[in-house]
């Protein structure tokens, strides 16, 4: 059953409507900027969904040997996936790395939990959004650096992609948290 409920500053307008566990729906119809935003609120809140209700110890628990992958490296990840696609390719901005020397995310730091962990997260997010404000989707910004430094993409490009890494990176935290506590679902 679908239900309407309010919202934080991290969520779309209070009138959205929401799945029974509080993920807001993507629209069905409208723009397509619209329909683009609204599946990258859906796929983010996913991740959050994911992440709820654990410490810091299961957050930490790896999936299956050989991988080191974890929940909060995943969120670490999207953190800096999300400045580097928003910040220094879309706005052209010239920003550190999100955690020091780790480019990736995945490190996990002893002293990191997740609680900081979502807060930069969540942070990184809101100035993707901001940045993306009132761009068209047809506007371009430059891959930073990389083989394909300088290559040319735009923001409809970006988001497309922020949703398809999203919706993998999701698929990993379903069989992540059903490892930690054996919770299953979308």
């Amino acid at each position: 059953m679908l239900r309407r409920m309010s919202v934080d500053a991290f969520s779309d307008p209070a009138d959205a409507l929401r799945l029974p566990d509080g993920r807001p729906v993507p629209v069905f119809s409208g723009d397509e900027r619209t329909m683009l935003e609204s599946w990258l609120h859906y796929h983010r809140a996913t991740l959050a969904l994911k992440c709820a209700g654990l410490d810091d110890a299961q957050v930490r628990v790896a999936s299956v040997e050989p991988s080191a992958m974890t929940l909060l490296g995943l969120v670490q990840h999207m953190a800096v996936v999300e400045r580097n696609w928003f910040q220094r390719i879309v706005a052209g901005q010239d920003v550190p790395p999100v955690f020091d020397d780790d480019v990736t995310g995945f490190s996990l730091d002893p002293a990191r939990g997740m609680d900081e962990a979502l807060g930069v997260w969540r942070r990184e997010v809101a100035r993707g959004r901001e940045l993306c404000a009132g761009l068209p989707l047809d506007g371009t910004g430059r891959i930073a650096d990389g083989p394909m430094a300088g290559v040319e993409v735009s923001l409809r490009w970006v988001l497309i992609h922020m949703i398809e890494e999203y919706a993998r990176h999701n698929g990993h935290a379903d069989l992540l948290r059903e490892r930690i506590d054996g919770v299953t679902g979308s």
